[in-house]
């Protein structure tokens, strides 16, 4: 049988970050992406790109600009509460929205273009025999990496259980002409009914935006209902290309497991509980798969104290808001606090679509909006 140095299972942000990052770690690895799809393919998600995860990746050599070429830059954020208080600001630095066709295509021929290998395989199952790990009988590897998503083949051979319904939520995503007056603005609307739940519009640049709607796959939610959530928060949006996904939030995220099978992105449920927002999740735990794979040692050891020291303290703290935002009034007095205060604002979505924390300031803020 064949051998590589690492193995990635999946071809997404996550894999072809952790490509890059094992390549630039060491230039002399072997390492191969597989994925049950051939690329351009469409991944169901928001398509909204933070600044924090083209950091990450212009980090591992990618030229981020070329990755964005033609799509939109997005220089202002529209939060809108349970109980309809709207605070609309520009962000500290714009997003970009980019079909995750174009995305990660792109981000895959980056990968190629360093030295890893691509090959269209559906991994079904791997057995770890001492100092390598045995794919579908077809091939061998030092290093394994889960970047295969929400319904991560890789976690499920590690006997990992999925995230329970309170920790998994469920989307709808499609593309309706821009709502007037989002034409530069992300939008993010949340509302009281079958609270938490939120809808979105992320405009890509061609006249067309990205919107949906999601919600906890505790609350019961069907396709019905996602429909009707979105046509309730978005009335007139004519969506085509309707798909709905599951997204294993970070709230329910399992323990990084040690030895030579890691996990990164969605596979290792780490989608903001807040927002949804998985992008820079994913490429910062496949860059740092990715330099624990060829690193030596135990890999997923490494791997495991690497997530701790660079995500650990914002996990706790997003967990705390997830937590807090139970109560839809907790949230009406942080956007009042974020309408009120710039830097609030920046607190929340640094939170939100990055590796932010409950700062001080915000909390303060929240607390005296709640007794006004």
């Amino acid at each position: 049988m064949e051998h590589w140095d690492v193995v990635v299972v999946g071809g997404g942000p996550a894999g072809a970050a952790c490509a890059l990052a094992a390549r630039r770690a060491d230039p002399a690895a072997r390492v191969l992406v597989l994925d049950r799809a051939d690329f351009p393919r469409d991944k169901v998600c928001g398509d909204g790109i933070a600044p924090e995860a083209l950091d990450v990746l212009a980090g591992l050599g990618v030229d981020t600009r070329a990755l964005t070429d033609g799509y939109a830059v997005v220089p202002r954020l529209r939060l809108r509460s349970p109980g309809g208080t709207t605070v609309e600001r520009p962000m500290q630095r714009p997003a970009r929205v980019v079909p995750r066709a174009v995305l990660d295509a792109r981000l895959l021929a980056a990968a190629l273009a360093a030295g890893a290998e691509f090959r269209r395989h559906a991994v079904r199952r791997f057995e770890v025999r001492g100092d390598r790990v045995e794919v579908d009988g077809v091939l061998t590897a030092g290093v394994v990496v889960g970047a295969d998503g929400a319904e991560s083949v890789v976690r499920r051979g590690l006997g990992v259980a999925p995230n329970r319904p309170r920790a998994l939520a469920i989307a709808i995503r499609g593309y309706a002409p821009v709502p007037a007056g989002l034409e530069e603005v992300q939008l993010i609307a949340t509302t009281e009914q079958r609270w938490p739940a939120y809808a979105w519009s992320f405009p890509l640049g061609d006249g067309r935006a990205n919107v949906g709607y999601g919600e906890l796959v505790s609350g019961g939610v069907n396709r019905a209902g996602l429909l009707a959530g979105l046509a309730r928060l978005l009335p007139g949006a004519e969506a085509v290309e309707l798909k709905a996904h599951r997204l294993p939030l970070s709230t329910g995220r399992p323990r990084q497991p040690g030895g030579r099978v890691l996990l990164a992105g969605d596979a290792a449920s780490l989608i903001n509980p807040l927002t949804g927002e998985g992008i820079f999740y994913a490429v910062l735990s496949g860059a740092l798969a990715g330099a624990a794979a060829v690193g030596g040692g135990d890999p997923g050891l490494a791997h495991r104290r690497a997530l701790a020291d660079r995500l650990g303290r914002h996990l706790r703290h997003s967990s705390t808001a997830s937590w807090a935002s139970r109560w839809p009034w907790v949230m009406d007095a942080v956007f009042r606090a974020a309408r009120d205060d710039r830097r609030v604002f920046d607190d929340v979505v640094h939170l939100g679509l990055a590796d932010g924390r409950l700062t001080a300031r915000t909390l303060t803020a929240a607390a005296g909006a709640l007794v006004r």
